[in-house]
Formats: C-alpha cells, structure tokens, sequence
C-alpha cells in the first residue's frame, strides 16, 4: 500500500467497523496521518512497517500494519515482529489474509514470529480489548469489537500476556490511606515531590525518558524510548498537558520517579467525528483546547519509580499527588493504565486504595 489515496482509504475505513458502537472515539485524521507518515514518525529512524488493505466483493473489508522494531530483539534476544492498528469485518477468511500479509511481510525481514495488537512498540497503543466493551476508550487506549478475539484466535494466535486497566470512580477513598502511607515513608528519606515545570516541557521529558527507561527496564515487552521518538510524543502531548496532572520524585537532583497523566480529551473527541475544522475554520480545534481543562475524566498513562527506590513510598506519594491535586480537588474521575497481569505489587495495591479493575488487554503471538 504506496498511494495517499490508499493510506486515506486505511484510516477512514474504522468509521464503518464503528457506525453501530456508542462507545467508540474516532480518531483525529490529521493526527493519523502523522503517526503513517514513515518520513514524519521517529519509529522509522530505527525499525520500519509496511501497511495492508485487504478487498472483498470489491469493499475494503480489513486493514493491518506489520512493523519490525530491531531495537525489541536487540535488547530482548528475540525474532518477532509485531502487527497493530488490525480492524476487520466479521469474516474468517479476511482475517486469514489480513494476518498472512503481515507474517509474509515480517518473514521477508528475518523474523520467526508476530506479536500483537501492538503499534510499532508498546510505547505506543496496544493490546486487545476483551472485557469492558461498553466503556468508552480513554486517551491512547485501544478499543475493538468483541469479536474481534475469534479472529485471532482462530488464526493460530495464542495468549502471550494481559493489561489490567483500573477505574477510580471515588478517589477521596484512597487520600486517608495514602496520607499515612506517605507520612510514614517521607521520614525515611529526603525525597520530595514537586510538580513538573510545563515551561520546561523539553527538559522534564528528558527526566520523565530518563526514569521511564530504567524503571520499566525488566518488565514484559519494555523497549526504551529514543530520543527522537520522546521529542515526537512530547510535542503531540504538550497541547493537552494541564498543571497538576504530572509530577516528579527527586532525591537531591536525581530525578527517580514520575506519575503522567492527562485529561481524557476523548470526551471532547467524540464530538468532533475526526475533523479539527469545518467550513474551512479551525472549530474543533478551539473546542478542544476550551474544554481540555473543563473535562471531568482522566487517565494516569505512566507511573514509574527507578528500582533503587522501589520500596521508599515514591509511588504511594506520587498517586497521593495526583488523587489529591488533580482528581478530588478538580472534581475528576479517572483511569489508570496499563498494569501487567502478574505485577501483583502495583496491582494489590491499587485495589487496596479502593481502584476497580474494569477493562483488560491481551496480547497474542503465533509463530510462523
């Protein structure tokens, strides 16, 4: 798939798989068109990614995106490659030809296996939707018909590891529990906790990549930031960033820790049906940055402690941070997410502070 006009028929084709779901947020065009754009996305400085169509009756029935991240199976010892951004009608056989493009093309790069939904890296959207259909998406998550679990299973794919998603519809419940907790650890050691300086944004995403990329070192699917790949993400996000919703941990001037979130902007998405303009008028894009700080819904995408202060309390403190600052002072209900299945550690505390879990991913892997 080479042509704009293809590329185009590849991100307007969800509108029909999502004609009948409420709950689904259509994605911004433009910025669609950015995240394909092999010359624009820092993926392609390191690894590449080929896109398919696939045709039935003479409709397109189906999309994927096939990408190799040498980076991955460098640092992981591995051979697999990764398909996302999969959307497919009810239909086996489209399925089938969907999947076998994408292996064919990651067999032609050397590799022995396909790992997803995930595109490009789990840096970025993945996994499969299994439960909580009815919720809609938070920012930078995935949605998907339920059925679309048959038609990876029944292509060979099996279970490979599962995303907790948690929900806090009552954050107030955690504040009293938390405060003890950090009490009790802030006299352990000077460790403070201040909120990250959105005038420096350049800056405190180098410490936000820097702690990010050796707390998440040992987990499942970890693949390190590059510093490309952090200037593109933070100039995406900076738009949408709100005082209050990130903070950082520092003992003296190391930085050690950091909690990101954002405010769930999808509410305001589903409104604008992918377009920032009408009429030739930048209306949705107004719309969007009026409302980011009237929103009521948030997501905390990222908490992370480097593992020399694992057992310090700077994660207890940092969702302390964020419940109290962002959530229970501005009215806000939010997300957290992903956690990974068997971090039992983070996932039994979160139910500890009263978070419920309501949403899992999945991701799968066949071997060619």
């Amino acid at each position: 798939m080479t042509s704009q006009r293809e590329r185009d028929a590849f991100i307007k084709f969800q509108w029909r798989i999502y004609a009948n779901d409420p709950a689904w947020v259509p994605p911004l065009i433009i910025e669609r068109k950015a995240f394909l754009d092999a010359k624009r996305h820092p993926f392609y400085r390191h690894g590449d990614a080929a896109l398919f169509l696939a045709q039935k009756n003479g409709k397109i029935a189906g999309r994927i995106m096939a990408s190799d991240d040498p980076n991955y199976n460098s640092l992981h010892e591995t051979n697999v490659g990764c398909f996302g951004l999969f959307e497919c009608i009810d239909d086996q056989e489209v399925a089938a030809a969907l999947f076998d493009a994408a292996a064919s093309w990651l067999h032609k790069q050397g590799r022995t296996e396909i790992m997803g939904p995930i595109d490009y890296s789990t840096n970025y959207v993945c996994g499969l939707l299994i439960d909580g259909f009815r919720f809609p998406p938070t920012i930078l998550t995935a949605h998907n018909p339920p059925y679309y679990r048959q038609l990876i299973e029944s292509n060979g794919f099996v279970k490979t590891k599962d995303w907790y998603a948690w929900w806090f519809a009552d954050p107030s419940r955690a504040v009293a529990d938390l405060r003890r907790l950090a009490t009790r650890y802030q006299r352990r050691g000077p460790v403070t906790i201040r909120p990250a300086n959105l005038k420096n944004i350049r800056g405190e995403s180098r410490r936000l990549r820097e702690i990010y990329n050796q707390a998440w070192a040992k987990n499942w699917g970890f693949v390190p930031f590059t510093e490309p790949e952090i200037e593109f993400m933070t100039k995406e996000l900076k738009p949408l960033l709100i005082p209050g919703f990130a903070w950082i941990a520092e003992s003296g001037n190391e930085p050690v820790g950091f909690a990101l979130g954002l405010p769930d902007i999808n509410v305001v998405l589903r409104d604008l049906n992918g377009r920032l303009t009408r009429f030739g008028l930048p209306i949705g894009l107004i719309k969007l940055l009026l409302y980011k700080n009237r929103v009521q819904k948030g997501r905390l995408i990222a908490l992370g402690v480097v593992q020399k202060y694992r057992r310090a309390g700077i994660a207890e403190m940092l969702v302390l941070r964020v419940i109290e600052e962002t959530m229970v002072k501005r009215g806000i209900t939010g997300e957290l997410s992903m956690t990974l299945e068997d971090n039992y550690m983070i996932n039994r505390f979160l139910e500890a502070i009263g978070a419920e879990r309501y949403k899992t991913y999945r991701i799968y892997t066949r071997s060619f």
